[in-house]
């Protein structure tokens, strides 16, 4: 019995707090792991926008550059 109590004291107690400790840790990095994402999924959307934003404005001052190289051909 003393045998059975010395291996739960210094072999099972302390695998128990490193799994626990690796649990909790590996919860850790999966909350900042979802972060991250949600924050690059952000940034990506928020890019795409000003770069269509960008793309409609250089058509548009394309075309009314085009609107004046006609008129003074005329």
């Amino acid at each position: 019995m003393e045998l059975l109590d010395i291996a739960l004291k210094w072999v099972v107690a302390p695998i128990a707090a490193f799994v626990f400790m690796m649990y909790n840790r590996q919860q850790d990095h999966h909350t900042t792991i979802a972060v991250l994402q949600s924050q690059f999924e952000t940034s990506k959307a928020t890019h795409e926008k000003e770069y269509t934003e960008t793309r409609d404005s250089l058509k548009y001052i394309a075309g009314k550059l085009d609107n004046i190289e006609t008129a003074l051909r005329k």
